[in-house]
């Protein structure tokens, strides 16, 4: 499995993008029933940010798995979760355990072809996979001045991440074993400064980080009315058969 050399977002953005997701995400869990879970895994689930939702919405045991021990330091984030160390592309779990699998911002730091056949053997037939993820290669933004997408590119890739990760769920999914069906944001949203603080926790370049300062001043200097910048978030539902 391809790890990355960096843990990211930090605590406080992590819980700031669960927030933002969290509108699309109750919709998928609601479509998908999580009172009637039984079983449900919050995988690379991080510092917790969504393993409490879950834990009160399923019907059942939700364990929330992370290959970070650092992350399981403070157990409040988890509520009535159980917490579980170990890596997401060798899951210590039994074959056709889980009725439902969740994760956010997570496959794209991962070598995904190879955790989405793990995710196909730990779930039931019927099962379900949630998976919420970005394509940063096709971001929106305008006017120019305030566009960051090359900066994302350049510092996820070198970060180890996959940028493009959206784009190419469906498809790994689909070889997996899985029927997908893909949903999107239902809105546009007015810009979030949260953007540049999540970029500002990558690993920049020098030439990047004054980049990044000069497209802050003009973001700022920029009315609402001119902005737009969207994030396409592949909102991707697998089902096993």
């Amino acid at each position: 499995m391809h790890m990355p050399d960096f843990d990211l977002p930090s605590r406080e953005l992590a819980e700031r993008q669960a927030d933002w997701l969290a509108p699309a995400r109750g919709r998928l869990l609601r479509r998908e029933r999580i009172a009637g879970r039984r079983r449900v895994l919050d995988l690379a689930c991080g510092f917790g940010a969504v393993s409490g939702e879950l834990a009160r919405r399923c019907g059942g045991l939700t364990v929330a798995l992370d290959r970070n021990r650092a992350v399981f330091s403070d157990s409040r984030p988890f509520g009535d979760a159980a917490c579980l160390r170990a890596d997401a592309a060798r899951l210590p779990l039994a074959d056709d355990r889980f009725d439902l699998v969740f994760c956010q911002f997570a496959l794209m730091w991962m070598d995904a072809a190879g955790v989405v056949k793990e995710i196909h053997r730990v779930l039931r037939a019927g099962g379900r996979l949630i998976a919420c993820e970005p394509d940063y290669a096709a971001m929106i933004e305008h006017p120019a001045e305030i566009a960051t997408r090359p900066i994302w590119l350049a510092a996820l890739e070198r970060a180890g991440a996959e940028p493009r990760i959206g784009r190419r769920l469906p498809g790994l999914l689909a070889d997996a074993g899985f029927a997908v069906r893909v949903d999107f944001l239902e809105r546009l949203e007015a810009p979030s400064p949260l953007r540049f603080d999540l970029l500002a926790e990558l690993p920049l370049t020098e030439a990047e980080r004054e980049s990044l300062c000069h497209i802050r001043a003009a973001d700022a200097a920029c009315s609402d009315r001119h902005r737009v910048v969207h994030l396409p978030m592949f909102l991707v539902t697998g089902s096993k058969q």
